[in-house]
């Protein structure tokens, strides 16, 4: 690539050591905003809609921790006000910058998220055997693949399942399948560190209420073994090049780094700004004297 303004340098840069399926998400949507985020590790201003999730999930990782008996309704909105207490001082909470009436709706929402869980399953027939699960393995001998599953289950009939929470919008059905790559990359990694490849992966959009439920295969697990490498593949190939070209959609609207789109007039050099006071922003062109 040129150098020059809206363009990064041709110089290279370090490859990640390992993929998630956020990050897999991340650079289908926009190699820029991957850069960003896993390369570069720039800080994002907290955002209302994923803090509201983090306090949400927290909420029902406690519910799902306690005996079957203890998970109604009720004590679910005292374990949301006990996780609200818990995560007040995080800085994704205490940035958020909201006035009294703006905390009152974002509490609210997360209310109606937590009583909608409860349209979807009864959750004193989930049987967990563990929440917030770390899980890493490799495909190949250069892919390190990990991610978090935010619960795995024991199904009726002693079967493994995958569930992942979301509290945001449910994709329209033309999407669910780019949607649910994630947790089959969760099936992958089941696979591998367990030895036991789950019956069934499932997304939980509290939203809607709606459930979107696939059942991984001998073959879905293949298709995305080769779809994680050939991502693998052109990040390293886009590492190596320093060319991350940003790929615009429905998206742009809500993302931190538009000021820094060259698709938007935006410089992508000026973006280590966003590391707060005393960053040496490199100017893109050498610096001649005359």
């Amino acid at each position: 690539m040129s150098e020059g303004r809206g363009t990064l340098r041709a110089m290279g840069v370090a490859r990640p050591r390992s993929l998630s399926p956020s990050a897999v998400s991340s650079f289908t949507s926009c190699p820029l905003a991957f850069r960003f985020s896993y390369l570069d590790r720039l800080p994002e201003p907290p955002s209302v809609a994923a803090s509201r999730g983090t306090l949400v999930h927290r909420a029902l990782e406690r519910l799902l921790n306690r005996p079957p008996a203890e998970r109604t309704i009720e004590i679910a909105r005292t374990d949301l006000a006990a996780a609200a207490s818990e995560l007040a001082d995080h800085p994704e909470f205490a940035g958020l910058g909201l006035d009294d009436a703006a905390w009152e709706r974002f509490r609210a929402e997360a209310d109606s998220l937590v009583e909608r869980y409860f349209e979807l399953e009864d959750p004193t027939t989930i049987r967990p055997i563990g929440l917030e699960v770390k899980l890493e393995a490799r495909i190949g001998e250069r892919i390190r693949v990990r991610g978090i599953i935010d619960r795995l289950e024991l199904d009726a009939d002693g079967e493994l399942v995958v569930t992942d929470y979301k509290t945001g919008r449910a994709p329209r059905e033309r999407h669910e399948r780019s949607r649910l790559v994630g947790v089959h990359i969760y099936a992958l990694l089941c696979e591998q560190m367990l030895g036991r490849r789950p019956a069934r992966v499932q997304l939980l959009y509290l939203s809607t209420p709606e459930a979107i439920i696939a059942e991984p295969s001998e073959q879905s697990i293949a298709g995305v073994t080769r779809k994680t490498t050939a991502i693998w593949s052109a990040i390293e190939r886009a590492c190596a090049q320093d060319d991350f070209r940003p790929s615009t959609s429905a998206l742009c609207s809500f993302c931190a780094f538009k000021p820094y789109c060259p698709a938007f007039g935006g410089d992508p050099a000026l973006a280590a700004e966003l590391r707060g006071p005393g960053t040496v922003i490199e100017t893109p062109l050498p610096l001649v004297s005359t």
